[in-house]
């Protein structure tokens, strides 16, 4: 399967102190490649998120929280005023895509949270693009020349998302049809992850993003101003969510969209997507599973699924 994750990897290790980075980058390629997350705790070593486990590193020594305003003064290029405002969204997007997740003594004021104090702990999620995951399935996910609407499931973890951003790269290439116009609303950064005004994944060459908008709002200001051809969004969570694809599904967009849930059958006993598969909204619908370690792909005709 195609990536850069040891690029990915290094970039992301590098924003630790030395002392911290150190037996990062002594580790082997093949934990480099399942690495998720560089968690960073006070008082604690240094630990990585590989698959779902997390495992400390020794000899690092233990973190502080002087070591967590370095890394977020290397993240923001010495403006951590600016990224601690910033995490009312829950993490802040830094160079290459990756994502930092931020702990500490919240500032809140009238019940709204401003910012952040004494820092407790840093995630550093790394940024993994997969290129040509998503080309296998395409010979399922296209019909006369069209996408077909499709949703994409998984537990957590699994690669919905890299799934869908390759599958929106791919649609805008041309491959499997030809090149298509696709709108994407990217409410949390996380398919596109724009920093400065630059998106650091590769979405293609006919893709518009709208980033950190409400995917509700974002998919009619896309639908009215844009004139797509695909829309596309990541986490279904909420039914304005719902309301907004019935609306473009009937101006005959093709829809591009994910949704946390181990199973079909899991996913038909929450009331949304329950909804949203009795409406049809989707043609296909994609699950990924793991076994014996490794990711695999069902697509299923969405019929089946309601």
């Amino acid at each position: 399967m195609p990536g850069n994750w040891e690029g990915q990897f290094e970039q992301a290790a590098a924003l630790l102190p030395r002392p911290l980075r150190q037996g990062l980058f002594t580790l082997p390629q093949s934990q480099k490649e399942r690495v998720e997350e560089i968690r960073l705790r006070v008082g604690r070593p240094v630990s990585l998120n590989l698959g779902g486990r997390e495992t400390d590193i020794p000899g690092g020594g233990t973190v502080t929280e002087g070591d967590l305003r370095l890394v977020l003064e290397m993240a923001s290029q010495a403006s951590v005023h600016t990224v601690l405002d910033k995490i009312r969204s829950g993490f802040v997007t830094i160079a290459g895509g990756h994502r930092m997740g931020i702990c500490g003594t919240v500032v809140a004021r009238d019940g709204t949270v401003e910012s952040v104090r004494h820092l407790t702990s840093l995630a550093i999620r790394v940024a993994k693009e997969v290129r040509g995951v998503a080309q296998p399935l395409l010979p399922q996910l296209i019909e006369g020349g069209k996408p077909l609407s499709t949703l994409i499931i998984s537990p957590p973890g699994m690669g919905k998302t890299t799934l869908l951003r390759d599958l929106i790269r791919l649609l805008s290439q041309g491959a499997g049809t030809d090149p298509m116009r696709v709108s994407v609303v990217d409410e949390r950064g996380e398919l596109a992850a724009v920093y400065r005004g630059i998106p650091q994944m590769d979405l293609g060459p006919h893709t518009d993003i709208l980033d950190g908008c409400p995917k509700a709002e974002g998919l009619m200001i896309l639908l009215r101003g844009m004139n797509p051809q695909v829309l596309a969004v990541d986490e279904i969570t909420a039914p304005g969510d719902l309301r907004a694809l019935m609306d473009a599904a009937g101006c005959g967009v093709s829809l591009l969209a994910t949704a946390h849930g181990s199973s079909l059958a899991q996913l038909r006993q929450r009331p949304l997507y329950r909804a949203m598969l009795r409406e049809g909204l989707f043609q296909r619908v994609v699950s990924i599973c793991s076994e014996g370690g490794q990711r695999h792909y069902q697509v299923l005709a969405a019929e089946a699924a309601s």
